[in-house]
């Protein structure tokens, strides 16, 4: 005879008997979960706000540290959301001395094959001799000696004023450096200092919560003053490997740029920047200040 074997298993009840069971303790689970889970959330977006608006201010304070003495300026109607405001500056690239021995000759002579060539302040002068390491320069970037940010000295006036201390580079030798020269530079640096620059840099909050920057158009004698940014737009577009914009930060409701020139007696600028960032119903807001060297 075979023996008979008895088969076990779960009945309907004792199924959903455990299935209530397990929603019950599920849903006790997320009751003390939920509040850990939006707390790490809310500490994430925090971060990630705060981790925005502190790149950005770096950023623009990495960039003032290069700027050229006295050329920061600040327009538009800075504040809260809505407002549009513009801080423009001329970053350096380089610098060093000019050769300014006036018993050497060949001050006006052009480069040829004078080593000795001095900057002459009197007459237009197209070549000069650079004392020491060469900095970077290239064919196109501006020579700019003297920059003291008033009517004659003013690094974003025009060619077509009758003295400006801003002539471009047109040739790059091995210890000197030919400029475009039409008149004479506007004051000699006690110092003999020259510095180089290329182009233009603009932040910009645009009004509409984005913070912009903007680089590589050509030196304008007045800054923007519109509402907008369109005339930055039509300076940097169509795009190029040596111009163009970007977005350092989005939902911006805070964007505040000042500008005091004359902290330490002259010789230093402060800039101030306030900025912050709106998110789900939550704002972190960061201050930074700059100091810039106004000693040309």
């Amino acid at each position: 005879m075979m023996r008979q074997q008895s088969q076990q298993g779960f009945t309907l009840v004792e199924m959903i008997m455990v299935i209530v069971i397990t929603g019950v303790i599920g849903g006790m689970v997320a009751v003390f979960l939920r509040i850990p889970v939006l707390q790490y959330i809310d500490v994430a977006r925090r971060a990630d706000m705060t981790d925005i608006a502190d790149t950005a201010l770096r950023r623009i304070g990495r960039d003032l540290r290069l700027a050229l003495p006295n050329s920061v300026r600040v327009t538009g109607t800075c504040g809260g959301a809505g407002t549009t405001c513009f801080i423009e500056f001329l970053p350096t690239t380089g610098g060093g001395r000019y050769r300014a021995d006036a018993a050497t000759a060949g001050a006006s002579a052009g480069c040829g094959s004078l080593d000795a060539d001095v900057l002459d302040f009197s007459a237009a002068d197209t070549c000069f001799e650079v004392l020491g390491a060469m900095p970077p320069v290239n064919i196109g970037d501006q020579i700019v000696v003297y920059n003291l940010g008033i009517p004659g000295a003013d690094a974003y006036a025009g060619n077509t004023l009758a003295t400006h201390n801003r002539r471009a580079v047109s040739a790059v030798g091995a210890n000197n450096i030919s400029i475009t020269s039409a008149n004479a530079l506007s004051f000699d640096s006690p110092s003999h200092r020259f510095q180089v620059v290329s182009s233009p840099v603009s932040y910009v909050c645009d009004g509409a919560g984005a913070l912009w920057r903007y680089w590589g158009y050509v030196i304008q004698d007045v800054q923007t003053k519109t509402d907008s940014i369109a005339e930055l737009d039509a300076l940097v577009l169509p795009f190029t490997a040596t111009r163009g914009r970007a977005q350092m930060a989005n939902n911006v409701s805070i964007c505040n740029f000042s500008y005091n020139a004359n902290v330490v007696a002259q010789r230093s600028g402060l800039v101030t920047m306030n900025l912050a960032i709106t998110r789900d119903g939550e704002t972190v807001t960061l201050y930074s200040a700059t100091h810039v060297s106004n000693q040309p």
